[in-house]
């Protein structure tokens, strides 16, 4: 029996992963995310370099740095856990072990991002 359906038709979803356009995308739109948190970040600890822990937290207590600096933390980690499965998922070739490892770094970037959440809180909360 022929199959009518055309070369992309029947390629289609026949990825490894099934998903990787949607990782693809979310890694980029996290980077793009980055770009201006990144530049505000480092614009802000320039302006703030020589400041006290109490002229830090006054600045952290306003809405807007808590909230931009919640941003960075959380896009960070999960573009950070993005781009470090990519590479487990193409270097790590024993199939358990490549399970394991994409497990462990997603734990860690929840972790890692949720304590910087915490600290973020912490400080801009007067704690």
């Amino acid at each position: 029996m022929s199959d009518l359906r055309t070369p992309l038709a029947r390629a289609r979803g026949l990825g490894s992963a099934k998903d990787g356009t949607h990782h693809w995308w979310v890694q980029r739109l996290t980077a793009v995310a980055l770009v201006p948190l990144a530049i505000w970040f480092a614009a802000s600890l320039v302006m703030l370099s020589g400041a006290t822990y109490d002229q830090v937290g006054d600045w952290m207590e306003r809405p807007l740095v808590m909230t931009f600096l919640i941003l960075f933390v959380a896009v960070g980690m999960h573009h950070a856990q993005l781009g470090l499965q990519v590479v487990i998922e193409d270097y790590v070739h024993s199939e358990g072990l490549r399970i394991a490892s994409v497990m462990l770094v997603k734990f860690i970037a929840v972790l890692a991002g949720l304590g910087g959440i915490i600290a973020v809180l912490k400080v801009g909360l007067g704690g």
